[in-house]
């Protein structure tokens, strides 16, 4: 899918300040080098950047490139699942990113190949159990109407024993992760995260275009009952995945 990064902001501002904590375990310091991998339109890469590191920030798409070089930093367009880097790199460092790349393998082999000897991989992304019920409202609507519900993408909501044990097999060691469950007010209500996260999904699932209102409609119905609270707040039911993992050092 592609981003909008006008709406991200708009709609999805909560997702860089709640990656503040897996920023404060990153602890980037001055001088290090760091990648910052599915770096969206660089709301925490310029925080990595103040505090001192030699940041790189990377991620597929161009809207949300535009941003990021507009707050000055140094991007580049890139996939996370091909990573050319070797040992380039002190730190990786990844928020919200992870779960948009099928062949997590991949990534895994990528980033540690980027990193130094020693190296520390840090981050968080969507969890196993993430957006559950979003995800099950939004594919009942679809298949009741005989729409293609595999139409709504590739995501990767990973076990912590599931990231554990992919990422021994790369090479890392030193390996935590663990669930977070983080219900978390949806600003702009169910239609505005549609909008942003699942942007141009209907139209994949076969959807046409006189019939999209209706459908967002439909499902905002059958998801009201269980997402919003007693003041018509809706709350998104997000699981995070928080990592850390090391390459070992030279001996």
């Amino acid at each position: 899918m592609g981003w909008d990064a006008a709406t991200y902001q708009q709609h999805a501002a909560f997702v860089p300040a709640l990656g503040a904590a897996a920023l404060e375990l990153l602890a980037p310091r001055p001088g290090e080098r760091i990648l910052d991998l599915g770096c969206g339109d660089g709301a925490l890469t310029a925080r990595i950047a103040e505090a001192g590191a030699e940041v790189l920030g990377l991620d597929p798409d161009p809207s949300m490139l535009a941003a990021a070089q507009a707050r000055g930093l140094r991007v580049e367009g890139g996939d996370g699942q091909q990573l050319a880097f070797e040992a380039a790199f002190d730190a990786v460092f990844s928020n919200a990113a992870l779960h948009w790349m099928p062949d997590q393998d991949a990534v895994a082999r990528g980033v540690f190949r980027a990193l130094k000897p020693g190296g520390r991989y840090v981050g968080e992304c969507g969890g196993f159990l993430n957006i559950a019920a979003i995800r099950a409202g939004v594919r009942a609507v679809l298949a009741a109407h005989g729409f293609d519900a595999g139409a709504l993408g590739r995501q990767v909501y990973q076990t912590p024993e599931a990231f554990v044990a992919r990422h021994q097999a790369a090479g890392f060691t030193d390996i935590e992760a663990r669930l977070i469950p983080r219900p978390t007010p949806l600003p702009s209500g169910i239609r505005g995260w549609l909008a942003t996260f699942r942007a141009g999904f209907l139209a994949a699932a076969g959807v046409p275009p006189d019939a999209e209102k209706a459908v967002v409609a439909e499902i905002e119905a059958v998801l009201a009952p269980v997402l919003t609270d007693e003041t018509g707040c809706w709350m998104a039911d997000y699981v995070r995945l928080r990592w850390q993992a090391r390459k070992p050092g030279d001996s």
